[in-house]
């Protein structure tokens, strides 16, 4: 069994295109020996925002701390605290804070995904 506290894993700021203070922390991934799933932990500061993207993986989504929006294939949902959400694969989704407090949420993604070609690789950041 593995025992963490997420406030003592060191958070990484999300340095990619379309990225606004973002920071990940990796809670469990394949590096633990995860073989199917990985949890990760993001904070998004107030005023930022993750990229607008899609993949063919699905997410498993809880907020827990503060409040944003989320899009989901050009639909806008208001989430807070205690909200779960399934994003499908193939879905354009993107997490934005327009509040004043950090919006944080766990992500659950598959450890590994299909590439589409009869080939599987390592899921970004699990």
């Amino acid at each position: 069994m593995l025992k963490r506290r997420a406030e003592e894993m060191p958070g990484q700021a999300m340095e990619m295109d379309g990225v606004r203070d973002v920071s990940m922390r990796l809670m469990v991934g394949r590096d633990d020996g995860a073989p199917n799933f990985s949890m990760r932990h993001f904070t998004v500061a107030p005023g930022g925002h993750t990229p607008r993207h899609q993949h063919n993986y699905e997410h498993e989504v809880f907020v827990v701390g503060g409040a944003g929006r989320v899009e989901h294939d050009g639909r806008f949902e208001e989430v807070r605290a205690g909200d779960v959400l399934f994003i499908e694969p193939g879905a354009m989704h993107q997490f934005r804070n327009e509040g004043e407090e950090p919006l944080k949420f766990l992500c659950l993604v598959p450890a590994q995904f299909d590439c589409g070609d009869g080939t599987t690789a390592p899921t970004p950041g699990s």
